[in-house]
């Protein structure tokens, strides 16, 4: 990779940027020069990486959901150009069309993490074990997310382990780095995880109210990788022998401990609710200091208001959700999907706002989760709620999955998530699940994901992952697909699962190769 080209060596200095509320920001601004020589110039650092880790919130709507099935692709009900159509959403990947390019910008964030990594063990004399390990826990989580990410979405990956730039080399061609094989980095990013744990060792603390990294984000992405490598192959990485098993292990660790369902869905991501106790790690996003993109998936004024009409065939004629055409719909869930909501879900309205014609016949929906406030000094709408990353749902219902890969009975953790999305509505009888076949209880547990996790970066992940009954991605199968009979991608186009390195990237770099079929 051509780091010359694409990082700037100021990026040392990556947490030095203004802020308020939030506090993702140090006090002080240093150069480099200066830099490393206290602990609160370390904890800046910290801090600057966490605002990096925010900012690819939208990269894991992208990677981890846009191309899963559940979304429109061309123009949306309000007739405005839905955006990553192609070849994203519709799975029209070339290696002239890729979506995204230069890795998605990752690697100079994990640039900054790397150089944190070398500074805080060699250098920062200063730091007491504890708080050294500490760091270097949240760190090695944070280049391990990273990194799996880039493994899900590319397969193997250059593996960047050293600050090359940070360190004075200057030759471009000895910063150049080919692609490690699939199964070398799911490797690395287990080694990371290790480290992660081992330098937390009993340290469960969980800073900045789940808005920074810890030892139970560290314990949920083992979960998440160990529980992938168990059941997906990639290039030379297969399914491997006892991952299931230690993923079981860190998974069901975080069972009635310190998180919780909340007793109601919507307020998960209620801005005055930020870091509750069914948040394990969330992106933190406040009014003043930063947004999240959730308004590209709501309306203008002028598209909606006056246009359609209500659940209730009552024309709606007013800015329902107080928007203040701070939006625009470029992004759009299947009517399939909301429609295979029942009423009685209390998760489907507080996701989706419905609209319809005059004869009442849906026309389509509004994204309404983590839509922000309403700023009381300027009365305007800010999209500052929090971006969850885990979430307790999630270990319930990975505990599903993993229950279902040792043949045992999924309807506990069904239901336990069931049971908070119905409330007072919950009848055993019309919505509890009763354990099934293996592909039965696959495609349930899938549903209930879908459900749940809307817009959190889940969708393609579980599909790429869970299996039909011959142990085939459900990416294959049309039974988990929305508004059409063929599958989210067919087998004859297995290559897509793996996305293109764009053109630009390969040109700079001449030890690169692309995935093969591109």
């Amino acid at each position: 990779m051509k780091y010359l080209k694409y990082i700037i060596i100021s990026c040392l200095i990556t947490g030095m940027f203004t802020s308020c509320e939030l506090d993702y920001s140090p006090e002080d601004w240093y150069g480099s020069s200066t830099f490393w020589q206290n602990e609160a110039q370390v904890d800046g650092f910290m801090v600057g990486m966490h605002k990096h880790l925010r900012d690819i919130n939208q990269y894991i709507f992208l990677m981890g959901e846009a191309r899963g099935g559940t979304q429109k692709t061309g123009s949306g009900s309000q007739g405005v150009s839905l955006n990553y159509s192609s070849p994203i959403k519709d799975n029209t990947f070339t290696d002239n069309n890729t979506g995204i390019t230069n890795w998605a910008n990752f690697y100079e964030k994990i640039l900054n993490v790397n150089e944190f990594i070398n500074k805080v063990e060699h250098e920062c004399i200063f730091l007491d074990a504890n708080t050294k390990n500490y760091f270097l826990g949240q760190a090695y989580g944070i280049r391990a997310y990273y990194y799996f990410h880039l493994y899900r979405t590319f397969g193997g990956v250059p593996l960047i382990k050293d600050p090359k730039v940070m360190e004075g080399v200057t030759n471009a061609e000895s910063l150049y780095e080919p692609r490690a094989t699939a199964k070398q980095t799911l490797d690395f990013i287990k080694e990371d995880i290790t480290r992660s744990e081992s330098a937390f060792g009993n340290n469960n603390v969980i800073k900045l109210n789940k808005g920074m990294w810890s030892k139970a984000a560290t314990t949920m992405l083992k979960g998440e990788v160990y529980l992938w490598s168990a059941k997906v192959t990639t290039e030379d990485q297969s399914p491997a022998s006892g991952d299931l098993g230690v993923a079981k292990e860190a998974v069901s660790s975080l069972i009635n401990k310190n998180f919780k369902l909340l007793p109601q869905f919507k307020d998960i991501f209620a801005y005055t609710n930020k870091g509750n106790d069914e948040v394990i790690f969330a992106l933190r996003f406040v009014d003043g200091e930063a947004q999240n993109w959730a308004y590209d998936f709501t309306y203008r004024n002028a598209n909606f208001v006056n246009t359609f009409y209500n659940v209730n065939n009552v024309k709606i004629l007013s800015d329902t959700l107080l928007i203040q055409d701070a939006g625009m719909q470029r992004h759009e869930w299947k009517e399939g999907f909301f429609v295979s909501f029942k009423d009685a879900d209390m998760r489907k309205r507080s996701t989706f706002l419905d609209y319809y014609d005059e004869n009442g016949i849906l026309n389509g929906t509004v994204f309404t989760k983590c839509i922000g406030t309403i700023n009381n000094s300027t009365g305007k709408r800010v999209f500052s709620d929090d971006y969850v990353i885990y979430r307790y749902a999630d270990v319930l219902l990975m505990m599903a999955e993993i229950t279902n890969m040792e043949g045992g009975d999924v309807a506990k953790y069904i239901n336990e998530i069931r049971q908070r999305a119905y409330g007072k509505n919950y009848d055993e009888t019309l919505y509890g699940y009763t354990n099934s076949t293996f592909e039965e209880n696959e495609l349930a547990i899938l549903h209930e994901r879908d459900k749940e996790f809307v817009w959190e970066g889940k969708r393609w992940y579980d599909i790429r992952r869970m299996w039909d009954v011959n142990h085939k991605p459900l990416v294959f199968s049309a039974k988990a697909n929305y508004d059409s009979t063929d599958p989210v991608l067919k087998e004859s186009e297995e290559y897509k699962l793996l996305w293109p390195i764009d053109i630009n990237t390969l040109n700079n770099d001449n030890k690169l190769k692309n995935n093969p079929g591109y």
